[in-house]
């Protein structure tokens, strides 16, 4: 009869690595202390016998074990278990490249809490194309809110529209914020790339990107 027909499942490889690295480390960190195991077992309520059979790995390590274990040792049960290091930080980007417009995103997700359809926002950096002529706009809007920061060129910025459009022109090192339910659009104002940096939330990130 095999493990399933028993009502168990067999653990992952990576947990039964980290599992059997406890051992060792229940070891270490006593000795280090210059504890005995009666002297642990007075502390925390443990049988010597259990304490013994954790440190050769002969007794399987649970909660129940682990915790005084760990306020006895003034440690973090993630030094007596041994939690995988923090993750690779970077963002490693993949630019997004549409209709001669380059994003490229510069994080993993959402900045600032929510999730892939929550109120977080987005981090991308822009390359618009110059432009020999001026564009018609095509301003349009959606829930949100956008910041955007011009790094270099100069970007030509619409918002509103009829008798209400209003327009704007932004240089290197200025800034815009503004409620994404004002209809708007944005593009190069002239013969010179730009470059900003701008932070979406999920319905700007599927207007000014995925429909790119």
């Amino acid at each position: 009869m095999d493990d399933e027909e028993h009502g168990r499942c067999e653990e992952p490889s990576h947990d039964r690595t980290a599992l059997d690295g406890v051992a060792g480390r229940l070891r270490l960190i006593r000795q280090a202390r210059g504890l005995t195991l009666s002297q642990v077992s007075a502390g925390t309520g443990i049988s010597v016998s259990t304490l013994s059979r954790l440190e050769s790995g002969q007794r399987k390590p649970t909660l129940e074990l682990l915790l005084p274990l760990a306020r006895h040792y003034r440690s973090p049960l993630d030094d007596l278990v041994g939690a995988p290091p923090v993750g690779d930080p970077r963002v490693h980007i993949r630019p997004i490249r549409r209709q001669g417009r380059t994003v490229l995103p510069l994080s993993h997700g959402v900045v600032g809490g929510g999730n892939d359809d929550g109120p977080g926002l987005r981090a991308y950096k822009q390359i618009l194309p110059a432009v020999r002529e001026p564009a018609r706009p095509h301003p349009r809007s959606h829930p949100g809110h956008e910041w955007m920061y011009i790094i270099s060129g100069r970007l030509r910025l619409v918002l509103g529209v009829g008798a209400d459009q209003r327009e704007f022109e932004l240089g290197p090192g200025e800034a815009a914020e503004f409620d994404t339910r004002t209809p708007h659009w944005f593009d190069a104002a002239g013969p010179e790339a730009v470059e900003l940096v701008a932070l979406f939330g999920a319905d700007g990130q599927r207007i000014h990107v995925s429909e790119l």
